[in-house]
């Protein structure tokens, strides 16, 4: 469709041409649009940014706002409704760091420290220098044959159907290219997964998209073959996402190609179901059964749960149900409510649901407290953009962490908060062809790449600036907090932390004792 648009506009240039030497009048038209059609030829065959090619010429307006924009950003972040750590100036940051672009801050700090909620690490008098390679987490207990050596930082999950064809080739050739894994969210395991060779996280979902019977049941079978592959490294139990927690979805059927159904194991055409909760268990015991199924089906890869925290006597049932059956999960992925989707109901992106460190700091202590922490990993999502967030994640109780809106600003994501249109002007998260192919797979793919990178030694930079060698130095102390104007804290003063075993011994204060009280391991 593209190099028709050029060929017509190219053929357009010659008639008028042509015609000047027949009417002189139509020079003046050439001189008016000849250099607009040469700008939009140039626009729409150069590869690296998208919103020029789906948007030749008026795509540079908006090139010209958002430079006029970084020279007023200081009076434009003010009052954005989703405050300036996660929006303008991070988005920013990320777009830097992917092009190879100085990602610096000239004076000095643009957040306020004296507001309430600022944080920030203490730095050393004696710090050190930045490790050469980046660290890897191990994934896999003693109960898994294949254990898997995971970056620190890794793409969240996002499903073929929300994001384009483009998008998902370019996600996994950049985690191809830097080293990490890519989450292939609840939408199934397509060929645009496999095809670049990234590792891959595969999540199941409530639908069992690509391992699925007709009527919709989890296929043992069709799980088995694709789990096998050498590219899928750990598998993932979806129970719940930040952004629409105790929901299902439904994918209409005019968003359901070929790919979209070949990927899902569903009809083309027809609406998709994703339901709110399995259908393969029912309690917290029948979970931990279908955990081990899983990990034997896979071949011993680690196999874990990714959930958004609720009820804490649901998430302390499933710690008593790994106690009773002695099946243990490889991690647990915690989302916060912060997290973000294509398209969810107010009520539910907005109140529903743990915020990311509440969250993570509770599913630490019911873990630590049941005597489970040390054969479980925990991994961080939820708005994760640079490297002071993977430090905050990790002095808090993670491991490991995902992003997802931070690599959908590599890929070009301007936020235009059309996901659900299907009209995303950058390509990422659309169907629409045209739209598609805007997105240049080689070029995105060095940028998702970089941006890792940068985020990555950006965090080795900070650990090194404290004085520490390793992610596992970083404690809940070393984490401050301005409460008050005139009070600050820091977080193992401000949170519970829980002493090991202190669940199973009964030395928890009373909220977890309560809670623990409560959960059953028969019932949710």
């Amino acid at each position: 469709m593209k190099r028709i648009f050029i060929y017509s506009l190219a053929l357009l240039t010659i008639a008028i041409i042509a015609a000047a030497f027949v009417w002189p009048w139509m020079w003046w038209v050439f001189i008016v649009l000849g250099p607009l059609l040469v700008v939009a030829i140039y626009d729409l065959l150069q590869k690296k940014h998208t919103i020029l090619r789906n948007y030749p010429i008026v795509g540079h307006i908006r090139y010209f706002l958002e430079d006029f924009r970084h020279h007023i950003r200081q009076y434009l972040i003010q009052g954005d409704k989703e405050g300036d750590p996660f929006n303008r100036m991070q988005r920013s940051i990320v777009y830097q760091r992917a092009k190879h672009d100085p990602d610096l801050v000239p004076f000095g700090t643009i957040i306020d420290v004296y507001s309430e909620g600022a944080e920030w690490f203490e730095h050393s008098l004696a710090p050190l220098d930045p490790p050469d390679e980046p660290p890897r987490i191990r994934f896999g207990n003693a109960q898994c044959a294949k254990p898997y050596e995971a970056a620190l930082l890794n793409i969240s999950a996002m499903s073929f159907g929300a994001l384009s064809k483009h998008a998902i080739l370019a996600l996994n050739e950049g985690a191809s290219i830097g080293g990490f894994a890519h989450n292939t969210g609840e939408g199934g395991l397509s060929r645009y997964h496999l095809k670049p060779g990234g590792d891959v996280i595969w999540e199941i979902g409530t639908g069992y998209f690509g391992c699925r019977t007709a009527d919709g049941r989890f296929d043992p079978e069709l799980f088995e073959d694709k789990a096998t592959l050498d590219v899928v490294k750990m598998i993932e139990l979806k129970l719940s996402q930040g952004a629409k927690p105790g929901g299902g979805g439904i994918l209409p059927g005019a968003k359901v190609t070929p790919d979209i159904a070949s990927a899902r194991g569903v009809p083309i055409g027809k609406d998709v179901v994703s339901p709110a909760r399995h259908g393969t268990f029912g309690t917290p015991i029948e979970m931990m059964h279908y955990i081990a199924k899983l990990r034997e089906l896979c071949g011993g890869k680690p196999v874990g749960f990714k959930l958004c925290i609720g009820r804490r006597d649901q998430f302390l049932a499933l710690c008593k149900a790994m106690l009773e059956t002695g099946i243990l999960p490889d991690y647990v992925v915690v989302d916060g409510n912060e997290g973000g989707t294509g398209a969810a109901p107010a009520e539910f992106a907005d109140h529903i649901g743990v915020p990311l460190r509440e969250a993570l700091i509770f599913v630490h202590n019911a873990l630590v407290g049941a005597g489970l922490r040390e054969q479980i990993r925990v991994v961080a999502t939820g708005k994760m953009i640079d490297g002071f967030d993977i430090a905050r994640a990790l002095a808090i109780g993670a491991d490991a962490c995902y992003s997802a809106r931070g690599m959908m600003f590599a890929l070009g994501c301007i936020q235009a908060r059309t996901c659900h249109t299907n009209r995303c002007p950058t390509g990422v998260a659309t169907q629409d062809p045209w739209r598609v192919s805007g997105l240049v797979v080689k070029d995105k793919a060095k940028r998702v790449a970089s941006y890792h990178a940068s985020t990555v030694y950006h965090f080795q930079k900070l650990l090194a600036a404290c004085g520490f060698e390793s992610p596992e130095q970083l404690q809940p102390k070393h984490l401050k907090q301005r409460i008050s104007a005139f009070e600050i804290s820091d977080y193992a003063r401000l949170h519970t932390y829980l002493e090991p075993e202190a669940l199973l011994q009964g030395h928890a204060p009373g909220a977890y004792r309560d809670a623990w009280a409560a959960a059953d391991p028969g019932s949710f």
